[in-house]
């Protein structure tokens, strides 16, 4: 099939003339209350043309500011002026990062202690920042971070109607269910953003599609599908979705199959021998899943262990590869699970 883009959506930063742009004026709020004035202001002043693509700021101490614009990285200049070259630009000091740490925490650095221990904290709205810093560890596992030297906000996008060029191919006539999917791509090529409208409209239903509303379980490890905060979904997941946040994959999906009679299984990321067993006891006990990976491609898929047996399972009813040849979200390609072996990855599997 054709290659298409997902969609952006229109909204307008408060103050500005109407513009199409990426990121809703309430989610630029939520960000700019966690950072100082200072970066709120100057970060305010980019020309919204940039801003439109902002997918994260990373703060680094003692080095340049830097937006992810789509795709592309950005150091900023005081005036707000986005540039690629490294000289004359904002460098992040220690108390920035302070700033931001005691905004988020509420003054209280107690209160992450959990989230510390993750890497990550989630934001209102699903928005996400990532830390870094020197791990503390206890019996060989990480107790929490200490000397933070970075954060990376990452920016939550609801774009609703970013499935609806896909979803067509993901329903099974047959028995008008969804089939096993797998969604797969690298890094920032928005597979999330896309994983969360499906679960939206597979929840809901699509009655042009003959599709009635499923009871979808999701497995949100990272916070990153339903952008949950204090355990409550940020993010439209549809009205027949149960939500189990911070939870590890594996166990998470048994949790759900056994508690909630869930119709559909989704889950980002998956990678581990551990996830792949655990979706053998989703497959037998006859529940659809949509799940994601790390990969460029299905040969690369069958070169890692774990994922290389769940190619063997000879389950996965359709492969969706996402890229960035027409911008973010592009799906590539449909592979058809009996394509496997015409793509040449049946020698892999051997």
């Amino acid at each position: 099939m054709s290659r298409y883009v997902i969609p952006k959506s229109v909204h307008t930063i408060a103050g500005s003339a109407r513009i199409t742009v990426g990121v809703p004026a309430g989610a630029w709020r939520q960000i700019a209350s966690v950072l100082p004035s200072n970066l709120a202001e100057m970060i305010g002043r980019v020309p919204l043309r940039y801003l439109a693509d902002l997918e994260e700021i990373r703060l680094r101490r003692d080095r340049p500011l830097m937006l992810g614009l789509g795709g592309s990285d950005y150091f900023i200049r005081q005036d707000g002026t986005p540039v690629s070259e490294s000289s004359g630009v904002y460098v992040v000091n220690a108390v920035d990062l302070e700033k931001v740490l005691h905004n988020i925490s509420g003054s209280s650095m107690y209160a992450l202690e959990e989230e510390l221990k993750n890497g990550y904290v989630t934001l209102p709205g699903g928005h996400r920042v990532g830390l870094t810093g020197k791990a503390v560890l206890e019996n060989g596992r990480v107790k929490t971070l200490k000397y933070l030297s970075g954060l990376n906000i990452r920016v939550c996008r609801e774009i609703k109607g970013a499935a609806d060029g896909l979803i067509k191919h993901l329903i099974d006539r047959r028995v008008q269910n969804i089939y096993h999917t797998v969604i797969l791509s690298p890094p920032r090529c928005g597979k999330t953003t896309l994983l969360r409208d499906l679960v939206r409209q597979v929840s809901n239903g699509l009655p042009g599609l003959q599709l009635a509303g499923r009871t979808v379980g999701v497995v949100d490890e990272r916070s990153e599908i339903a952008g949950c905060h204090r355990g409550l979904p940020q993010m439209d997941v549809g009205v027949r979705t149960d939500v189990l946040d911070g939870c590890p994959k594996a166990q998470g999906m048994m949790i759900l199959l056994r508690a909630m009679s869930p119709d559909v299984i989704v889950t980002d990321e998956i990678g581990s021998m551990e996830d792949i067993h655990a979706l053998e006891e989703v497959f037998n006990a006859g529940v659809r899943v949509i799940v994601t990976i790390h990969g460029s491609s299905l040969r690369e898929l069958a070169n890692r262990p774990a994922l290389k047996y769940l190619l063997q399972l000879n389950i996965i009813e359709r492969f969706v590869l996402l890229g960035r040849s027409r911008g973010v979200g592009t799906v590539e390609k449909i592979y058809n699970g009996n394509d496997l072996p015409s793509l040449g990855v049946k020698m892999c599997l051997s």
